[in-house]
C-alpha cells in the first residue's frame, strides 16, 4: 500500500502548518501506541473560512468541506508529533457541529473528515465515529474534529 505521505502527494494535498493552540494544551499527544489530537478547527492560514451555525448561516456542503479541513489540520498535528507514515490505522473520529435548532445533519457534515481518512489511509482509515451537535464552538467555528490513530 502507498504510504499516507505519498497518498497525500497523489491527491495533491499538502499538510498545513500545525495550528498554534488557542489555550493551555498541545495539538496532539502520544499515549502508548496511539496519538490523540486536540479538537481541530477548520483554520486556513490561521483564520476560519466561516463562522456560524450549520443549518442557518453555514450550509451542510460548506460545513462538510470545513470538517475535511479540520481533519487535515489533525493530520498535520499527528505528522508533526510522530510522522504521518507511523500511523497504522485511524481508530476514532469525533466531530462537533455547531448546529442551528432542529438541525440533524451532523453525520453528513462529519463525513468530510471520514472521507479524508479513507482517501489518505485506504481501508486503514476505517474508524469508529461520533457526530455531535452543539450550540457553539470556539471562535464561532462551524465544526471541530478530534482524531485518534493507532501507530505501527
Amino acid at each position: 500500500m502507498t504510504s499516507p505521505t505519498a497518498r497525500l502527494a497523489e491527491l495533491g494535498v499538502e499538510l498545513p502548518p500545525v495550528a498554534p493552540p488557542k489555550g493551555i494544551y498541545v495539538p496532539a499527544k502520544k499515549v502508548g501506541a496511539q496519538v490523540w489530537t486536540s479538537g481541530q478547527l477548520p483554520l486556513v492560514g490561521g483564520e476560519l473560512p466561516a463562522t456560524g451555525l450549520v443549518g442557518a448561516e453555514v450550509s451542510v456542503d460548506d460545513a462538510k468541506a470545513y470538517a475535511r479541513i479540520a481533519a487535515l489540520n489533525a493530520l498535520a498535528a499527528i505528522d508533526a508529533l510522530v510522522g504521518l507514515d507511523a500511523v497504522a490505522s485511524v481508530a476514532k473520529i469525533v466531530g462537533f457541529v455547531a448546529s442551528a435548532p432542529g438541525f440533524g445533519g451532523q453525520p453528513q457534515v462529519v463525513n468530510g473528515a471520514s472521507e479524508l481518512m479513507g482517501d489518505v489511509f485506504g481501508s486503514s482509515g476505517e474508524h469508529a465515529r461520533s457526530a455531535i451537535g452543539v450550540a457553539a464552538l470556539p471562535l464561532g467555528a462551524p465544526v471541530e474534529v478530534e482524531v485518534v490513530v493507532d501507530l505501527a
